[in-house]
């Protein structure tokens, strides 16, 4: 399944999953069985999974919609929380070598991640304003995976069956708010808060498993600006798996249903790392790509 949250055209948000180039109302086309918001199911996800199907099945009526009728949000427009993580080695090494610093020793041993603003996320087509204080906008090309099951202390092994599907994400960054900031010795903070991209859809898992190699996925990932493609990578290259994140975000915490955890920009999934030489800091009008497969693509512009 491709699940999506969207607007209707009164107004109302509602959640559902895509069906060709229709979007469903999960709500209306069960008959008021399925919930409104993509929070709730997912909470609940698993005791509905035969309603699902059923519905899906059946000869929708009620609560189908032409894309072009609504308004694509965030797949998940209020997070429980998110985390993201600093998975990818040339990444790390790339954006350290710019401030002269080496790869630390503790990055291999355990994979690290922050807190970002789970009540600043934005959808596909969604406008990213630009801090005032900031000249130096940057996108960040990531995959994120969606908590589906509670659990504590949960092993890497046992992860996989609290991931509810995956999901293209946009860590945008003010990379000279973040620079000053991070000389204070604490993570980002205000480069960071302002926006951060979820969508177009969560991909269920069983739709990956044709991309997946051993404990790897097999997803091309390239970011365009402009219609110019800048970045390219692939999540196989991805150092620490989310079953090691899951395992480290959730040791001694409960994670809960509706949590997200980033992956970290692939490498040369930045204009830091690029230099902009190659391409300048974002700017007013820029339209950005984020194109990752099985995923779909992630369209955001700079107001």
């Amino acid at each position: 399944m491709k699940y999506i949250s969207f607007t209707l055209a009164n107004g109302e948000q509602r959640a559902g999953w895509l069906d060709g180039d229709f979007a469903v109302d999960m709500h209306m086309a069960s008959g008021g069985i399925l919930p409104k918001d993509m929070l709730t199911f997912i909470e609940h996800h698993e005791s509905l999974a035969e309603k699902v199907k059923e519905t899906a099945q059946s000869q929708i009526t009620q609560g189908r919609y032409p894309l072009n009728d609504v308004e694509l949000l965030s797949p998940l427009p209020r997070p429980v929380s998110v985390r993201d993580f600093y998975a990818f080695l040339e990444h790390v090494k790339t954006a350290r070598a710019k401030r002269g610093l080496e790869v630390i020793p503790e990055w291999y041993e355990i994979p690290v991640f922050y807190f970002t603003n789970h009540l600043a996320i934005k959808g596909p087509n969604e406008q990213i304003e630009k801090p005032e204080q900031s000249e130096w906008l940057d996108y960040e090309l990531e995959i994120a995976c969606i908590i589906g099951k509670q659990g504590k202390n949960i092993r890497a092994e046992d992860a996989e069956s609290h991931i509810f599907g995956y999901c293209i994400m946009n860590d945008w960054s003010a990379r000279d708010l973040q620079a000053k900031e991070m000389k204070v010795g604490l993570g980002p903070a205000k480069g960071k808060d302002f926006a951060t991209s979820l969508g177009p859809v969560i991909v269920t898992k069983d739709e990956l498993e044709i991309y997946k190699k051993d404990d790897r996925y097999d997803l091309a990932m390239t970011a365009s600006v402009n219609g110019r493609q800048l970045s390219y990578g692939n999540f196989n290259q991805i150092h620490y798996t989310f079953a090691e994140m899951i395992e480290r975000a959730s040791a001694g915490v409960t994670l809960y249903p509706g949590e997200v955890i980033g992956s970290g920009t692939v490498g040369t999934g930045c204009i830091l790392e690029l230099g902009t030489d190659v391409h300048p800091w974002l700017k007013s009008g820029d339209s950005v790509e984020l194109s990752i497969t099985g995923l779909g693509k992630l369209v955001n512009s700079i107001k």
